[in-house]
């Protein structure tokens, strides 16, 4: 087990999306965060009172985590006296990023003397199967993306909470290393091999009660060159019999792709419906989620009243105004 509380790491963070896992820890589990830890030059800030090691250690903080998720996911040099150091003071360390803590050997060395855990969440800890295509009982929701951190974790981790508000039955499925961090379960989906995803994806979500919601967390995009096939095996595997969009509307062009533009959130419902229809048939794309983050109140009440006229769907920022008319949308099926 990760033990808490944490001390959020946000090293040089380039900018705030970076700080992504941060964030959404800070946002879902509060109470979990003593503060942030910011090296020179960092951009990004969830919020939190900047400490050092040794503050956060007098506050009770227990486990560094990593909050940055860079591109590559990797462990950057620079971040390394940090890491040595709080491991030197009794830190335990835990990480979602690909380049893995137990692979740096100065850092097990350091772990191993001083007695202190690291902690991989994206290591898969189960021999997942080849998907079957079976269909399994119970129901399931997915969040697709018309970009790469739009708001999906957000949207289901919203719409969860908005369906147990509603008496519904709901379960959080956490897919990626934030949300994993933020619930003590899951499957990294993004390290699970390729030819496995999908059947990795039907394990998260097996058999259950006929009324009973899976709320299955997104990864990636289908029009992200980088990441379409994580949300292929999510849309496979999943089995969704309910999408919602997730979009953004302020980015200049697809996350890490400057000659990519972001696509509209009618060609995302379009192509995931039909590949959603390929396992479950019965599928239907039943909200939209919109990150209105960086508009102000009466921009994104007015953007989203444009949205729902368009699409012809309720339209909602599920973290800005909760999620309550998606989850009606769903106990409507």
């Amino acid at each position: 087990m990760i033990q808490t509380p944490y001390l959020l790491f946000l090293g040089d963070a380039p900018d705030q999306l970076a700080a992504k896992v941060a964030q959404g820890i800070k946002d879902w589990r509060p109470d979990n965060a003593v503060g942030q830890l910011r090296m020179e030059g960092c951009k990004a800030d969830v919020g939190l009172a900047d400490m050092t090691l040794a503050e956060a250690k007098s506050k009770g903080a227990k486990t560094l985590v990593i909050g940055v998720a860079n591109r590559g996911g990797v462990i950057s040099k620079a971040w390394k006296e940090v890491l040595l150091a709080a491991l030197e003071m009794g830190y335990d360390i835990a990480s979602g990023l690909h380049n893995l803590l137990e692979d740096e050997a100065d850092l097990v060395e350091k772990a191993e003397e001083r007695g202190c855990a690291l902690h991989d969440v994206r290591i898969p800890s189960v021999a997942y199967p080849i998907a079957s295509g079976v269909k399994r009982s119970g129901k399931r929701v997915l969040a697709v993306g018309t970009d790469c951190s739009v708001g999906k974790m957000y949207t289901a981790l919203a719409l969860d909470e908005a369906m147990r508000k509603r008496g519904m039955k709901s379960t959080f499925r956490a897919t990626g290393q934030t949300g994993i961090l933020i619930t003590g379960e899951g499957v990294p989906l993004d390290a699970v091999v390729a030819d496995f995803m999908a059947g990795a994806v039907e394990y998260l979500t097996p058999d259950n009660d006929a009324d009973h919601w899976d709320v299955i967390e997104g990864q990636g995009s289908l029009f992200h060159v980088s990441y379409s096939g994580v949300t292929m095996a999510l849309v496979h595997g999943g089995q969704p019999d309910a999408l919602i969009v997730c979009h953004e509307p302020t980015r200049p062009h697809m996350r890490g792709l400057p000659d990519y533009a972001v696509p509209e959130m009618a060609d995302i419902r379009d192509v995931a419906l039909t590949l959603a229809r390929v396992a479950n048939p019965g599928c239907q794309v039943v909200g939209i989620a919109v990150n209105t983050q960086h508009l102000s109140d009466a921009e994104a009440t007015a953007y989203l009243k444009k949205v729902e006229a368009e699409m012809g769907l309720p339209a909602v920022d599920p973290f800005r105004h909760g999620a309550d008319r998606l989850a009606q949308a769903l106990e409507a099926l």
